[in-house]
């Protein structure tokens, strides 16, 4: 047996209460290191870009049982991002740095998607609304959101408006016909394949879980400025390799892959709530493709009673940041600074 002096054994408690501080600090590190060196899966799409080592960071929190993945940076008062589907957080990044230059800005992974884990007790958008505002007003104590969404996202957006008016400051309402009084489940289903196909049981995880990574490079296209949702033909699409291989990184999780998809099939509970829900009185700005504003609007109207502005997004589909991300960018600024 070999024994080590008092001094010594003090000495090596010392130390290992040292390394003990110095993991737990690694350990809850906003882009920690892996023990090969390697960054973690979450910050591999942004560990080479100086914009986002300098004024952006990974965190995580838990909620009510699932480990919520955001992102945050910047100074000033906070916005509150809010991604749809196929996409994270990830979605907001070209526009990020310069809101952050007037806004304290919080783009989050919705629950069971992205790199938060866990299964959230429902996908329909008030209840994700909930796990949003358990992670930005009681864990962050941020009472004064602007709260901006895109795709479902926006639905996501409205509800955390409609649930919490008074931790709410401003509702940004990016590209969906809001499912409710206007527009009920079956309507909605019937507006494009793939909605009704993602609303299936089983049946689309079945399809595309081998391919997801070829399945969204098909995707984008056809809902893109000019692409065939929108009467066109062009397979142009706005997304990079780089930007599509982080998507289905994430995507191509069976978890995640599946809660994708669940959100197209909570749409019959999303008619319900949105008809339950309190109009919202709060500044609203709406965004839409070219040429949708009229159809978007007819659907957020009745339960958005105070839209102070409506535009269409110049040669942008559905994709509006990654399409004319310097529009929507001034578009946001002006409407979150006035």
């Amino acid at each position: 047996m070999i024994t080590t002096a008092p001094s010594a054994r003090r000495s090596t408690r010392t130390l290992a209460t040292v390394l003990l501080a110095l993991t737990l600090t690694i350990g809850t590190a906003a882009c920690s290191t892996s023990a090969t060196g390697e960054p973690p899966s979450y910050a591999v799409a942004t560990q080479d870009d100086p914009q986002f080592t300098k004024n952006f960071r990974h965190e995580f929190a838990d909620v009510d049982g699932v480990r919520m993945h955001y992102v945050t940076g910047g100074s000033g008062s906070p916005v509150v991002l809010i991604h749809g589907w196929p996409q994270t957080w990830y979605g907001w990044w070209p526009i990020m740095p310069a809101l952050a230059e007037r806004h304290t800005v919080y783009a989050i992974d919705l629950p069971g998607l992205g790199d938060s884990t866990g299964s959230p007790t429902g996908y329909d958008k008030a209840t994700l609304a909930r796990y949003v505002h358990a992670l930005i007003a009681d864990r962050l104590g941020v009472r004064d959101a602007r709260v901006i969404g895109h795709d479902f996202g926006a639905a996501v957006a409205f509800q955390y408006a409609a649930q919490f008016p008074t931790d709410t400051a401003r509702l940004g309402y990016l590209d969906l016909p809001l499912p409710g009084p206007a527009i009920d489940a079956p309507t909605y289903r019937s507006l494009s394949w793939h909605i009704a196909f993602h609303s299936q049981r089983r049946v689309p995880e079945a399809v595309v879980r081998d391919d997801v990574r070829e399945y969204l490079t098909l995707f984008y296209p056809q809902v893109s400025f000019g692409g065939t949702a929108f009467g066109g033909t062009s397979d142009r699409s706005p997304f990079t390799d780089a930007e599509i291989t982080e998507y289905a990184r994430t995507y191509g999780k069976p978890e995640a892959l599946s809660g994708g998809f669940e959100l197209y099939r909570a749409l019959d509970k999303d008619v319900r709530d949105t008809v339950a829900a309190p109009p919202v009185g709060l500044p609203t700005l709406l965004m839409s493709a070219q040429g949708q504003l009229d159809a978007i609007r007819a659907t957020a109207a009745p339960r958005m009673t105070n839209i102070v502005r409506g535009v269409d997004v110049p040669h942008a589909g559905h994709w509006l940041v990654e399409e004319n991300p310097q529009f929507v960018t001034a578009e946001l600024l002006r409407f979150l600074d006035e």
